[in-house]
């Protein structure tokens, strides 16, 4: 007797007893259990999931995955969701590292600031004996000057070497524009007759020109504003130079103080042979020597170089024979041959002496008058 359900024809031939006959009982000991299925690395949505926003059957079961207790599943975050989490820590990863840094390794900026004021000292010497006149040829024979070298062949240069910090090249530039102040803040004729300032000017540090301009305009020997503390000036209405081949010697030497400032040191006699500015025609023999011992030190940092520019630090300038009464901040006032002493003071400061000569102890010193060379060489004309 058929039972519903079955085939109308019976069962067919083949089907069922045979060994492909299907068997429940066969497998009833391979149980997939809920921790399994929770491990699985892929897990299939559910009908209602598939039909919302994902189209795939399966999900990720990443450590991402969220699951509810007791059993029940949550859906697992997107992955812009995830992405942003990465993106949100990898921020604060990197900004907390920043922080780390900067509190151990804080910045510190370069120091700035511009040049500073020059200190300035300007000390007259007063003759100790009888000033000498003549013709110049013939005073420069007669003194230790004989042997200088004439203008700007006076200012010779030390071998160039690197330091720490500066190329050989930068140190030569120092070395070039530090004698290019020295010839004209010394030796140019309308710089020292007071018709001009500029070229002394334009080769110092923009920092500085205030305190330039103030010297020339309203010199002061109060150690800030001396007008020849930056230049070598006469007084126009009284001095006039007799010869214009001027007489100098002296030394240039430098170093590195700082990472990126090299200063250099100069120390220059310069002799000039001068007269009463009334004096004229046969009256013109009646020159005399005055001797200028300038001691500046100028600073250089790269900006300097590539401007071609100086700061002038210092300057110790000793000038002579003067009147110790005599202001010598706005120019010198030589005195003229003939002139006897005007001034005891308790040690003489020799210009021409080599080395750091004695520098004097007050406001005004004694010129000491050196014997001249026992066989005076005449100056290359």
């Amino acid at each position: 007797m058929a039972v519903p359900g079955d085939p109308p024809n019976g069962t067919p031939e083949n089907i069922g007893g045979g060994d492909d006959e299907f068997r429940p009982d066969e497998y009833r000991s391979i149980v997939f259990d809920e921790d399994f299925v929770r491990a699985a690395r892929i897990q299939e949505y559910s009908a209602q999931e598939r039909m919302g926003e994902h189209a795939r059957a399966v999900r990720s079961r990443s450590i991402w995955s969220g699951a509810g207790s007791g059993g029940s599943r949550t859906a697992s975050p997107g992955r812009g969701a995830r992405q942003g989490m990465l993106l949100v820590l990898l921020i604060a990863t990197a900004f907390a590292v920043a922080v780390y840094m900067g509190l151990r390794n804080p910045y510190v900026p370069v120091p700035g600031g511009g040049a500073e004021p020059l200190a300035s000292t300007v000390v007259p010497l007063a003759p100790a004996a009888v000033v000498p006149g003549g013709k110049p040829a013939e005073l420069y024979a007669k003194s230790p000057a004989a042997q200088y070298r004439v203008g700007a062949a006076g200012i010779t240069m030390p071998a160039v070497r690197r330091t720490q910090h500066f190329t050989d090249g930068q140190v030569g530039a120092a070395l070039s524009i530090a004698k290019d102040y020295l010839v004209q803040s010394s030796l140019d004729p309308d710089v020292l007759s007071g018709a001009a300032t500029r070229p002394v000017r334009v080769l110092l540090d923009p920092d500085q020109l205030a305190q330039f301009d103030r010297s020339m305009t309203s010199p002061s020997g109060d150690g800030r504003y001396a007008a020849t503390g930056w230049l070598v000036r006469f007084d126009s209405a009284t001095t006039v130079l007799a010869d214009s081949r001027v007489r100098v010697s002296g030394t240039l030497g430098y170093e590195e103080v700082a990472p990126d400032v090299l200063q250099l040191t100069t120390d220059h006699t310069f002799v000039y042979a001068v007269r009463p500015a009334s004096a004229t025609g046969v009256a013109a023999d009646g020159a005399s020597l005055f001797t200028v011992r300038r001691e500046l030190r100028l600073r250089f940092d790269r900006e300097d170089l590539t401007a071609r520019r100086a700061e002038l630090a210092s300057a110790y300038v000793m000038a002579g024979p003067q009147d110790c009464s005599a202001d010598p901040a706005a120019g010198f006032r030589p005195l003229t041959a003939g002139t006897g002493p005007t001034t005891v003071g308790p040690a003489a400061s020799d210009p021409y002496a080599s080395g750091h000569p004695r520098r004097a102890a007050g406001l005004c010193g004694v010129l000491a008058t050196p014997p001249p060379e026992t066989e005076p060489v005449s100056p290359a004309p």
